[in-house]
């Protein structure tokens, strides 16, 4: 199946630090993605994206394949349910770069099948994410979720 790539850039008022902290800190991803973030996040290790649940649901896994703080991440991104199938993850880049005043927050999300479910799902829930996150770190408050924030 062709593979394609979707990616997305925003605009943040904050420091690349500042920015680096909300991507990857549990307290901050939960108020503006509902979800944690679980990692030490060093190469090699893995990463889980689990609801702020009462179950703490596993959603998404993968592992960590390059972590310059605070300029670039880049992880594997799978669900669970393809765990065991590396040929089925997908990969997720976030470039921070630090302008005046700012932060542009490029998002490159790769290794995707054309067409395909996560395709649709990430093409929506990216811009989301993105925009609650500008939010929480502008205004000190994220956007409502479809966690039900």
């Amino acid at each position: 199946m062709p593979k394609t790539t979707f990616v997305y850039a925003i605009y943040i008022a904050a420091s690349p630090e500042a920015v680096w902290r909300a991507l990857l800190d549990g307290e901050f991803t939960r108020q503006y993605w509902g979800h944690d973030n679980v990692s030490d996040w060093k190469p090699g290790s893995p990463w889980e994206h689990r609801r702020d649940d009462a179950a703490r649901t596993l959603d998404l896994l993968g592992e960590v394949l390059e972590a310059e703080p605070p300029r670039r991440l880049v992880i594997s991104w799978a669900e669970p349910a393809d765990r065991a199938h590396k040929e089925r993850h997908t990969r997720v880049t976030f470039d921070l770069d630090p302008l005046p005043d700012m932060v542009r927050l490029t998002i490159t999300h790769d290794e995707l099948d054309a067409g395909s479910e996560m395709l649709r799902k990430i093409s929506h829930g990216w811009p989301h994410v993105l925009s609650s996150l500008k939010s929480l770190l502008e205004t000190g408050r994220p956007l409502r979720t479809w966690a039900g924030r």
